[in-house]
């Protein structure tokens, strides 16, 4: 099960990184990134990078079970 939820998690944080490298205009990041403006102001894709870069580390945790029994 936990390579499934690692996987999962990796698909998640790979998704952000790309959208936020990119600006991108996918309704998902478009709603993630107007919600996240009214704190982090223009830093707001600087932290979906950070954010994602956390996401995809604990995924490779929880993928090789050292995290998350």
């Amino acid at each position: 099960m936990n390579i499934l939820w690692g996987s999962l998690m990796l698909l998640i944080g790979l998704f952000l990184f790309v959208s936020s490298i990119r600006k991108s205009d996918f309704i998902i990041y478009k709603l993630l990134v107007a919600r996240s403006k009214i704190l982090w102001g223009e830093n707001v894709h600087t932290f979906f990078i950070m954010v994602s870069i956390v996401i995809m580390g604990l995924s490779s945790l929880f993928f090789l079970n050292i995290w998350g029994n």
